[in-house]
Parts: C-alpha cells; structure tokens; sequence
C-alpha cells in the first residue's frame, strides 16, 4: 500500500517547468547550466526524487556537447527517474543554448504551489512566472 493511501493524502500528478541558458556549447558549461537548474527547482519545490515520475529535458540545436540527462542522472537518488532528452523545434528568434525541462511529479501539494524556475536569460521565456515567484505571489 502506497504511504500516501495509508495517511489518507490526496496526491495528484503535477508539472514543474523551468529553463535556462548555457554560456557555451561544451560539456562543461551545459553541465553547469543543468545543475544550476535542478538545484534551485528541488531546493525551491523541495523536491523528494522519489515523488518524480518523468523529466523531459530539450535543448535547442545549437547545444549538442551533452546530454542533459547524462548529467541528471549524475545526481544523488535520481539513478531510478525516467529522463529523456529531445531537440527544441527551430523557430526563429528563439533563444539559443537554451535548456528546458518538463518534470513530471506525485505530490500533495496543488499545482499553485509548484515553483518554475527560468533563469539566466531564460527568464524572459516566462516574465509572467519569474517577477510572480519573485515577489513571492
């Protein structure tokens, strides 16, 4: 029997996004780019990778070093979560070296809670998202 069945909690699936911008095409820097985000998206939604069900993660074409997946499974407890990687489509004017991720998750807590995380100069991905985090709301 599942915990949450035991203690009688409601848990839903719910998404998480978040995206960011790597300094360069190489290992090193994506590498970076993909900590960087999944540090401040678990330390933010105190995320338990127990509680994930999947990550997408794209990249724009122009991010072909690594993969970002390659470097979540790197992290502690994360060796059993789903993770996929695919290419961002092109659009013009898109931001370029651009990571994104999708994180797929069961929780209590409602989708408004969830904290989505766009930094670097991936914060003008979502403006709506970041100045509302930002001012707690």
């Amino acid at each position: 029997m599942l915990e949450a069945e035991e203690n009688n909690v409601d848990w839903k699936v719910r998404a998480i996004r978040g995206a960011i911008t790597a300094t360069a095409n190489t290992k090193e820097a994506i590498a970076d780019a993909v900590r960087e985000l999944l540090d401040d998206i678990e330390a933010r939604n105190q995320l338990d990778p127990e509680e994930i069900i999947s990550v997408v993660f794209t990249t724009t074409a122009d991010l072909d070093a690594i993969f970002p997946a390659a470097i979540a499974r790197q992290r502690p407890n994360w060796d059993n979560v789903p993770l996929l990687d695919v290419q961002q489509m092109a659009v013009q004017g898109s931001l370029p070296r651009c990571v994104r991720v999708l994180i797929h998750l069961n929780t209590p807590k409602p989708q408004a809670e969830m904290y989505h995380s766009y930094l670097r100069h991936a914060q003008n991905l979502r403006p709506d998202w970041h100045l509302a985090q930002v001012a707690g709301r």
